[in-house]
């Protein structure tokens, strides 16, 4: 069995994740699931680069340690790639006591090999992006890479001697054109090591949070060799162990092209210092964009919750937007319009209504048993041609993560099935019962297609592919990479499973105003009266137990005693919360609520919580007696 190494970067937990995180995660995860449908072993890794001046501010700023900060965003994290179907094996976190481990023999290791040395920083460092630049390379007296202030740092540090690896790395990405894609990183970074690299300072003595050197405790172990060395020491180094013999170098690292400097001049250059083979291959993504051109950040505050468009439209709507929409390896735009445009043509009508149509017309006229005398006219024998070799041509796009392309070709196909089905009109055949056993065939064809198609879109929408492989009643066998290349795998006398559309229809006006609101701020500054406020009675009450609803993806149901009696309290907190974080802690209950009945459940009551950093969090009160009022 083969092996397949792919990873995303560790994204740094200043604040929650936004759709930029999720655009390399969703890449990496299809190429995984790809692979794993081609009967790879597959090694798929994310994480999460806890330390840095940054994330010690943010910390002092909220009045937590650094670590207990952390743990809320890599939380928020992890719910997120849940939600999103992320099939990752290896979660890492810098704060992880094999990593500390690691990074501080790795450090050593440099250092004893004459490959770092202790000297003394005098330079312009920026805060949010952990860089370090000379005067030159200031845009305007400002960060070149996000536009911010920078600050004059004077401190001792370890230098790594990046200045040596020059020659190296420019022949590396010189010669190996397959390294770094696509082809205008590749042209960026060889313009950039011409114009020489500076030995790299890799130890920080002006904060705490980090990882000690091991041999001088005054310096913390600074972001390159702390975080790049990730993507080894997940795998057991430095230790001999049978992942890291299976697995490196990884076949691909995925990336946005923000740190492409940083994974294809920086980390090979330690990779080579320590004696180790570089990655097969860095893939350099480009940017989430709005209309007005402005990069997805944080900073900016311009960030799109992932969280809403999931629960709203599904976690595979939102896979499939973003592969389809946008060339991989160009920057490409983000709308409400768009996205809901694209659901709406793609998926509901395209593949949704032509699983509906197929499989209510089996239900009708075949009792959902479909039997296929298999005859065939030239109608048949087109499609039949452009099924069988789909797979095929689908598979030189994929492997070259050309995802949009890959998605392209699958659609067309599914063009042309709908096209099958208007030329063939198999509503007209089923009025005439000697038409039967056309009719049959013409279902059996569409089905068949499906099947195929379920396959191939199952790296990008595996919710979505699971329910086609279901309705039509397939079995794992059916369902393998090899079967998308072969044709009648669908059994005769197949028992469908018809169930609800894939995907509603939109009505996208109403759709972009709800959005619109969602994300709105309430900035009105409306004004309300003493006697307003004395209308709302709050009290503490206690979770005493928590359920999910079956019929809602995001309600929970709670109950709750109030220091009196038990009460039912119905919160969309799902997506945020497990039962288990909420049973025994002490909540503000809005307790004079009209009832409200929600997927049939009578909610007596509102719990409080607060909207931070795109995330909901409950307001606990442990320390409070449940049944005490708040006045």
């Amino acid at each position: 069995m083969k092996n397949y190494y792919i990873t995303t970067p560790i994204y740094y937990p200043s604040a929650n994740a936004h759709l930029g995180h999720c655009y390399s995660t969703i890449a990496a995860d299809v190429m995984a699931r790809y692979k794993r449908l081609k009967g790879f072993n597959v090694m798929f890794s994310t994480g999460t680069d806890e330390h840095g001046q940054k994330i010690e501010n943010c910390a002092k700023k909220a009045g937590v340690s650094p670590k207990h900060y952390v743990d809320e965003i890599v939380l928020n994290f992890k719910k997120l790639w849940q939600i999103l179907d992320i099939s990752y094996d290896v979660f890492i976190r810098t704060t992880d006591d094999y990593h500390v481990k690691a990074v501080q023999k790795i450090f050593t290791k440099l250092y004893e090999l004459g490959k770092i040395y202790k000297g003394k920083y005098s330079g312009w460092y920026c805060v949010p992006c952990e860089s370090f630049f000379t005067e030159t390379q200031l845009k305007e007296g400002k960060c070149p890479d996000c536009g911010r202030e920078v600050k004059k740092q004077d401190e001792e540090a370890y230098f790594f001697k990046l200045s040596e690896y020059q020659d190296k790395i420019l022949d590396l990405l010189e010669n190996n054109p397959e390294f770094l894609e696509p082809e205008s990183r590749r042209n960026e970074m060889i313009n950039f090591v011409k114009e020489g690299l500076q030995d790299l300072c890799v130890s920080r003595s002006s904060f705490n949070w980090g990882i000690p050197v091991e041999f001088d405790k005054s310096h913390v172990v600074y972001v390159w060799i702390d975080a790049l060395t990730n993507y080894i020491n997940l795998l057991g180094y430095p230790y001999e162990t049978e992942n890291f013999k299976k697995f490196w170098p990884a076949d691909v690292h995925v990336m946005g092209k923000e740190i492409v400097r940083f994974h294809s001049v920086i980390w090979p250059a330690i990779l080579m210092a320590l004696g180790l083979p570089v990655p097969k291959k860095i893939y350099a993504h480009g940017w989430i964009l709005f209309g007005d051109g402005e990069k997805m950040s944080k900073s900016k505050g311009n960030v799109v919750d992932p969280f809403v468009l999931c629960e709203r439209y599904g976690s595979d709507a939102l896979r499939y937007f973003l592969l389809r929409e946008i060339p991989f390896g160009s920057d490409g735009f983000f709308s409400d319009e768009a996205f809901l445009k694209r659901l709406n043509s793609d998926l509901a009508n395209d593949l949704g209504n032509l699983l509906s149509r197929s499989t209510a017309l089996v239900e009708k006229n075949f009792n959902s048993t479909l039997i296929s005398e298999r005859f065939s006219d030239e109608n048949d024998k087109n499609l039949i041609d452009i099924a069988s070799s789909l797979a095929k041509n689908c598979e030189k796009y994929i492997e070259k993560m050309k995802f949009s392309n890959y998605l392209s070709e699958i659609w067309k196909f599914v063009s042309e099935c709908n096209k099958y089905m208007e030329v063939c009109a198999p509503w007209n055949l089923a009025k005439d019962e000697n038409q039967k056993p056309r009719l049959a065939t013409i279902l059996y064809n569409v089905l068949e297609s499906l099947r195929i198609v379920s396959i191939l879109v199952a790296p990008v929408m595996p919710k979505i592919a699971k329910e086609i492989q279901n309705q039509l009643g397939l079995k794992d066998s059916d369902c393998t990479w090899e079967s998308s290349k072969k044709w009648g795998v669908l059994e005769e006398n197949v028992k469908i499973n018809r169930s609800n559309p894939l995907f509603a229809r939109l009505d996208i006006e109403k759709e972009i105003k709800i959005l619109e609101n969602i994300n709105k701020k309430d900035d009105s500054g409306a004004k309300i009266s003493i006697e307003d406020f004395a209308k709302v009675n709050l009290i503490i009450a206690k979770v005493v137990d928590c359920e999910p609803i079956k019929k809602s993806r995001k309600l929970l149901k709670l109950t709750i005693n109030d220091g009196k009696t038990n009460r039912t309290v119905v919160s969309g907190i799902s997506q945020y919360y497990s039962p288990e974080e909420l049973i025994n802690h002490n909540v503000i209950l809005v307790e004079n609520l009209n009832p409200a009945k929600l997927c049939g459940v009578e909610s007596n009551g509102m719990i409080l919580a607060a909207q931070s950093d795109g995330r909901i969090k409950v307001i606990f009160v442990d320390d409070i007696v449940a049944g005490s009022k708040i006045s």
